[in-house]
């Protein structure tokens, strides 16, 4: 009764915590006005400063959300529950001008335990994507011909919102080393892009041109499942390598994307297409290899199948505009990763012998197709560590540095820097230990 109440407990724990964070988005980028916003990295505290080397990794301790066969091997003791949270500072540079932006996001929520032998479960919260931005562009299109002052519209961009996910999975060993898994997901949320354009008669906002505005919206609700395999080789009496694949199911998202064209005239229309977004279809590998519980070194890499998903876009009409349905606008999605981590003796009754040192590297393509041109491709240097509490040999806190560069597809795009801090705390309680007394 008391793990249950515990559990219940959790559940209403991790259900405030997404009531009261679910419409953060923690983005700055231009990138994100394109498709369903920006892809957030799902990685967790253990695997974060490894940049998000996931397939491979099994562990009695930690949660590893990215590849659920790894649910299997959780410890049948103890309950983790791990949560992080992150601060972003990023540099955007274009065209001969920069801004500095901050952000703050809750990075992920997630719980594992034990169910039966070789049956292991987790759930938890993370974000999918995230849209975030608001600029603006100028253009002169020519003089009065009247004042003969010079015309200018000005644009202004405007867009929040993003993906979340609510998840629960399993992970089940049926027979030797092998295990599958899965997740299922619930995804819900906002898609909301604004355009504001505005005529300038020598300086002054003109009285003369009418002013134009487009403002997209969607609430988004659909679901995600993954499935997951894991297989542990024992190369020999001191080393271990496990290899590791996922698969995501892609599919159609049922909602209603609506645009409203308004003007300061008065002028109004509205038009709605249905089911104009799909999830793609993703395809994961990789391999960790361990020695003596001291060296894990791991290689990832991911394949998303953005290419023919669909997309929503204006066009004219012989009476005004409306809106249809596209699927050229992205690119197929690449992501290579690798990291490491060290630690001297995990059972050294020395607090700094049980630090554990982290490191990655990652490279990834974009999906996006900007103006008929590729989206930015970003690489990434992270590092940190997982600091023991000092009352507990399991329960750890992870701190992480990350270094993100995004680079401009083609001439012309925006530049964009990260410096991301990344605080992660993992629980590790020994909840269904079955205590005897003499």
């Amino acid at each position: 009764m008391t793990q249950i109440k515990r559990l219940f407990g959790l559940a209403l724990t991790l259900l405030s915590v997404v009531t009261s964070t679910a419409q953060t988005n923690g983005c700055n980028s231009s990138y994100s006005r394109f498709g369903l916003g920006l892809p957030c990295d799902q990685s967790q505290g253990f695997n974060r400063a490894m940049s998000g080397v996931a397939q491979g990794f099994r562990s009695k301790t930690q949660v590893n959300k990215q590849n659920p066969a790894s649910y299997s091997d959780i410890d049948s003791l103890t309950f983790i529950f791990d949560i992080g949270m992150g601060l972003q500072m990023a540099r955007m540079s274009g065209n001969g001008t920069s801004a500095k932006v901050n952000n703050t996001t809750l990075e992920y929520v997630n719980a594992g335990f034990r169910i039966t032998q070789n049956l292991g479960m987790s759930l938890g919260f993370v974000p999918f994507s995230t849209i975030g931005y608001n600029f603006n562009t100028s253009n002169r299109v020519g003089s009065s011909p009247t004042s003969l002052q010079p015309i200018t519209t000005l644009t202004t961009y405007y867009g929040n919102g993003g993906l979340h996910e609510l998840y629960i999975g399993t992970g089940w060993s049926p027979f030797g080393n092998f295990s599958i898994g899965a997740n299922i997901g619930y995804l819900w949320g906002d898609y909301n892009h604004s355009l504001a354009q505005s005529f300038y008669e020598g300086g002054e906002l003109s009285k003369t041109y009418n002013t134009q505005n487009e403002v997209w919206s969607s609430d988004l609700k659909t679901f995600r499942l993954d499935i997951g395999v894991q297989y542990p080789i024992k190369i020999s009496s001191d080393q271990k390598l496990t290899l590791g694949a996922t698969a995501g199911i892609g599919h159609r998202i049922k909602s209603d994307v609506e645009l409203l064209r308004y003007t300061s005239l008065g002028d109004s229309i509205s038009n709605k297409v249905s089911e104009a977004f799909d999830l793609p279809y993703t395809i994961s590998a990789g391999a960790s290899w361990q020695q003596n519980d001291k060296l894990t070194i791991g290689l990832d890499y991911g394949y998303e199948r953005w290419k023919g998903c669909r997309v929503p876009t204006s066009y004219a009409t012989s009476t005004g505009s409306g809106i249809g349905i596209v699927k050229d606008q992205y690119k197929n999605r690449h992501r290579i990763s690798a990291g490491a981590e060290y630690v001297h003796n995990i059972l050294s009754r020395k607090y700094r012998e049980r630090i554990r040192y982290r490191m990655g590297l990652s490279y990834s393509s974009s999906y996006l197709n900007v103006n008929g041109d590729n989206g930015p491709w970003e690489y990434g240097l992270t590092a940190g560590a997982a600091l023991p509490l000092k009352t507990s040999t399991r329960s750890l806190i992870n701190v992480s540095a990350e270094w993100l560069h995004r680079v401009p597809g083609v001439k012309g795009q925006i530049k964009e820097n990260y410096l991301m801090l990344h605080l992660g705390i993992t629980f590790n309680e020994a909840w269904f230990m079955k205590w005897k007394f003499q």
